[in-house]
């Protein structure tokens, strides 16, 4: 079958559309150019579908070279992995950074792609950051990787860091008999849904009290940690928003499903011009909605950053 030659620039234009909002769905450029070949009965080479997406680079170049807000009241950093073909196929991390602003708006702020999560390459991504126009963040979220507060403090050192609570518990059922696993996990989340810093603290020297016999290593880990009751010290409105990594997390999630579809990408570019097409709209989406409780937050936020001065 010979290759579809455009007539007109409408036709052309409603098949590009298309062909991106596949292309973001995570449908393959083969895949792609099955169903225009069923809905209109014109064949595409997937060369033609993959140079529209092509088209995206201009896009990635000014994603990623954007200037950002000055201040965030919170940045949540977490990992996901992909399969991208090099010389092999292999999973690599994409390290994604999600700010919210005192106004309760959010936006994804820059990632990277590495061959492994790792503080340095997070460290890369906070340059960036403060590269692109960020002076002042109060608060990171994390699921606490080896490393990533030296990376953080070295670069934001008026930063407060939040270890996700729920990422502990994840972490305290796998060191617990099957049996203790609910009973734990109850007891532990008592820590974070408290009603004050003082009701959290003493739900966890109650929780070790009462295990560390038990599992003394699991406890003994938990009263070292000095990031699991940080953000008591925010406002109240916002607790259930900034004690764990959820808000990326669901994200990540949409990113991984998407991803799967095309099973692997044959190169960098690739990857980052699919990440790009999910990133914008979400980023257009919640430019102008508030996140749950920053509405109630605001002006306490504010006078949190003004007393950094």
């Amino acid at each position: 079958t010979k290759p579809y030659t455009f007539k007109n620039l409408s036709s052309f234009v409603l098949t590009f559309q298309f062909v991106i909002h596949m292309y973001q769905k995570g449908v393959t450029t083969g895949e792609i150019t099955d169903l225009l070949e069923r809905m209109y009965g014109h064949h595409y080479t997937p060369q033609t579908i993959s140079n529209m997406t092509k088209t995206m680079e201009k896009q990635v170049e000014a994603f990623k070279a954007r200037t950002l807000a000055k201040r965030y009241v919170c940045v949540y950093l977490d990992a996901t992995f992909i399969a991208i073909k090099r010389d092999t196929v292999s999973k690599e991390a994409v390290c994604l950074a999600i700010g919210i602003q005192e106004d309760g708006t959010k936006e994804v702020l820059a990632y990277t792609i590495a061959p492994t999560e790792s503080a340095l390459v997070w460290k890369e991504v906070l340059e960036d950051l403060q590269n692109r126009g960020v002076e002042d963040v109060l608060l990171f979220v994390s699921d606490g990787l080896k490393g990533i507060v030296d990376s953080i403090q070295s670069l934001f050192p008026s930063s407060s860091y939040q270890l996700c609570c729920v990422h502990l518990s994840r972490n305290l059922a796998h060191k617990v008999r099957v049996s203790d696993r609910a009973e734990v996990c109850g007891d532990f989340k008592r820590v974070y849904r408290a009603t004050s810093k003082q009701e959290g603290q003493k739900a966890l020297d109650d929780f070790v009290t009462k295990w560390k016999k038990v599992y003394p290593r699991a406890t003994k880990s938990l009263e070292e940690n000095p990031f699991i009751l940080t953000f008591y010290d925010f406002p109240q409105a916002i607790w259930r928003s900034i004690y764990s990594t959820n808000l990326i997390e669901s994200f990540n999630k949409q990113l991984k499903k998407y991803s799967k579809r095309k099973e692997q990408f044959p190169n960098e570019p690739s990857i980052e011009r699919f990440l790009v097409s999910q990133f914008e709209p979400y980023n257009q989406k919640f430019s102008t909605r508030c996140h749950l409780g920053f509405d109630l937050a605001r002006a306490e936020l504010v006078s949190m950053f003004e007393r950094r001065k």
